[in-house]
């Protein structure tokens, strides 16, 4: 089987002729659009012959609106308005859609990510940095984001309310531009233990998030490759499990629920079984073969494709390791 064949076996519930592979990580700043953005993907692609392509996307939200280029008080989201999906840094990743596109068309699916509209507000409460890693799993860790959300949330709910679906708009808007530019589906990142958080209180995720989540969906519902990415704990998988996707990843390793949970009823392919946190960076490579080797038994003969929970840190991750999954799919 060729690449394509491979993932379009698992999401119509076949077995491939080994389980499909891919895994990503934040390229450099120098490296999130343009020339050296392609390369850099590609060339990921190439050194560990993956299966699928997770765009990323560090071109992130538009921020002209903002005087500051920040969410500051109640006045910055007052400041939002509806995008068409094409604007300054969204422009920026949809010309690296095309560009990736004209290479990967009829040989490898691309899903392009995109941060939902929570994240994607909390992420502009600072300064962007053009630095990006592995997620911070604790929920509860302080930090200068969830202290502005969480500010914005007591203070102003109504406006923040609005604010969220103005970005849910605009996101939906850009995820139809991405289908057009070439990218098989998204890659929607959604999290839901920093919304419904002990500081928030329970029904923010129904209520304000889940909403934009789905209208992100609809407008690209005639993508073949739709994944959603739960980051995070997940505080109610089942939810997620529901979305209308082909696809869906999460940290089954160190977050839960692990993939014998939910083989038996999850409806979206499942996508997990690497530990990007733990055993990537300090297993040996024999102990992430075993971990591929484990997940494929608990997804208990269900097809699955072989993936991390999230993100992994190149520095800290051995090449050896990740050639090491690649010869465990293989021999699988």
């Amino acid at each position: 089987m060729n690449k394509i064949e491979r993932i379009t076996a698992v999401l119509a519930g076949r077995q491939p002729d080994r389980p499909p592979l891919s895994f990503w990580y934040h390229f450099p700043p120098e490296a999130a659009a343009g020339p050296k953005a392609v390369e850099a993907h590609l060339r990921h692609v190439e050194t560990y012959d993956l299966d699928f392509l997770k765009l990323m996307n560090d071109n992130r939200y538009p921020r002209q609106a903002l005087p500051d280029g920040v969410v500051a008080d109640v006045r910055d989201l007052d400041r939002l308005s509806v995008l068409g999906g094409t604007e300054d840094s969204f422009g920026q990743q949809l010309d690296l859609i095309r560009a990736l596109a004209r290479h990967t068309t009829g040989h490898i699916r691309m899903a392009t990510t995109i941060f939902n509209s929570w994240t994607t507000l909390r992420q502009m409460t600072v300064p962007e940095s053009g630095i990006h890693g592995p997620p911070t799993v604790d929920a509860a860790a302080v930090d200068p984001q969830e202290a502005a959300m969480t500010r914005l949330l007591h203070e102003a709910p109504d406006a923040l309310s609005h604010a969220l679906e103005v970005v849910a708009q605009s996101l939906a808007h850009f995820a139809r531009q991405c289908l057009t530019a070439g990218a098989d589906g998204i890659f929607l990142s959604v999290r839901d233990d920093w919304v419904d958080s002990p500081a928030h209180g329970p029904g923010n995720y129904d209520r304000l998030v889940q909403p934009g989540d789905l209208a992100i969906l609809a407008a690209v519902q005639d993508g073949t490759f739709n994944m959603l990415h739960v980051c995070g704990r997940p505080l109610d998988f089942r939810r997620f499990a529901g979305y209308p996707v082909h696809v869906i990843n999460w940290a089954d390793r160190y977050a839960g629920p692990s993939i014998a949970e939910v083989a038996s009823w999850a409806k979206p392919t499942l996508c997990g079984g690497l530990d990007n946190l733990n055993t990537m960076v300090t297993g040996s490579p024999d102990d992430c073969a075993q971990q591929v080797a484990d997940a494929l038994r608990q997804a208990a003969g269900r097809p699955l494709i072989v993936a991390p929970g999230c993100t992994y840190d190149p520095a800290r991750v051995p090449a050896a390791n990740l050639h090491a999954i690649h010869q465990a799919v293989e021999t699988a």
